[in-house]
């Protein structure tokens, strides 16, 4: 066990949203200083539609660090890839606390966070001082809860983060913004992509090459994911869908005290649904877009069952809760042992191969 490892577990005594800022301050300060290493070139992986190229496939999904303190550390920690956010124009406080729950016997997080973050001011500041060639560093952007434009909001995210980030992901898929998912029907999500592809030509005449993503829910039926589909696969500056966020399903499985408090369910159980929809935005778009699998990874078994469901990457952030920073290293190396015994050359032969 790693001193990683063993900083998760007293991490756990705290309560979750504490337990959170205290891993942040200890990122930002130093105290923590993961050691970088080379990823197997088994492992290396290129987005064929928005041309990002990874030296592995793992990220660290948005959640974890909303205002870009400690991409860097986390980068050193393994990751392929980090995204940061969701930012929202201005600061807001998010949900009244308690809003993060573990339910350690499910290996689960239920959140109703609310986009809690300080705004584009200090998270597009963060960015802009990154030292040049640091990695693939994605932001995602939200909206303000009492937004009267909540699209104009994603405009102005789009354009402020634009300069600084390696892409950039569109967030509509948040359960605990009230109507938020509704940017996800088919009328809206065309005015949305619309008006934000408008923005991205305009700032691609500033800096070119800034690939963007849709981040899409789980809680999707059929008709819903052909919708989307249709409108992403002709949408101008998009190139990609990362398939998904939390669930507002609770299964019957699930044995927490926690189970039935409101907000999106991550973790394990969400495992299964999430990479169901994945695989059926796969056959619907046939490579027409980049995907990116999130939900329940929590090991190298866990992120190649996204990759043939038709993920060219995967993220994950509820499982650090459990196994600590380590884990990431643990997942890169059971994946490349997967994809060596599978007979397959690199992890982007796999993509698909359901």
């Amino acid at each position: 066990m790693t001193p990683y490892d063993i900083g998760a577990r007293l991490a756990r005594l705290l309560p979750a949203e504490a337990a959170h800022r205290l891993t942040i301050d200890a990122l930002k300060t130093g105290l923590v200083k993961p050691s970088p290493d080379l990823d197997d070139p088994i492992l290396a992986v290129q987005l064929k539609r928005s041309g990002i190229r990874l030296t592995n496939p793992v990220g660290l999904a948005a959640g974890f660090d909303k205002n870009a303190e400690a991409f860097t550390p986390m980068l050193a920690f393994g990751f392929g890839f980090v995204e940061c956010g969701t930012v929202t124009p201005r600061p807001q406080d998010g949900n009244p606390r308690p809003r993060l729950f573990r339910l350690e016997e499910d290996a689960a997080v239920i959140n109703r966070m609310g986009f809690n973050n300080e705004g584009l001011g200090p998270f597009v500041r963060r960015l802009s001082a990154a030292p040049r060639g640091i990695g693939v560093v994605g932001a995602n952007v939200g909206a303000n809860k009492d937004s009267p434009d909540r699209i104009a909001d994603y405009v102005a995210g789009v354009k402020a983060v634009w300069p600084y980030c390696s892409y950039l992901t569109i967030n509509i898929s948040s359960p605990n913004t009230p109507g938020l998912r509704g940017l996800q029907d088919r009328g809206a999500l065309e005015e949305l992509l619309g008006r934000v592809g408008e923005a991205a030509t305009q700032m691609d005449l500033v800096v070119k090459g800034r690939p963007m993503f849709l981040k899409v829910a789980p809680d999707l039926d059929d008709r819903a994911i052909r919708d989307i589909a249709d409108v992403a696969r002709t949408a101008r500056y998009l190139h990609g869908l990362i398939i998904s966020n939390t669930t507002l399903a609770r299964p019957e499985t699930l044995t927490s005290r926690h189970r039935g408090e409101q907000g999106g369910l991550s973790g394990a159980p969400l495992l299964a649904p999430s990479t169901r929809v994945l695989k059926t935005f796969a056959d619907e778009l046939k490579g027409a877009l980049d995907l990116i699998g999130v939900g329940g990874v929590a090991s190298g078994a866990d992120a190649w069952t996204k990759i043939r469901a038709g993920a060219s990457a995967v993220q994950l952030y509820s499982a650090l809760a459990y196994r600590g920073p380590g884990l990431v290293r643990r997942i890169k190396a059971e994946l490349a042992d997967i994809v060596r015994a599978e007979g397959f050359a690199s992890v982007s032969d796999a993509v698909g191969s359901f």
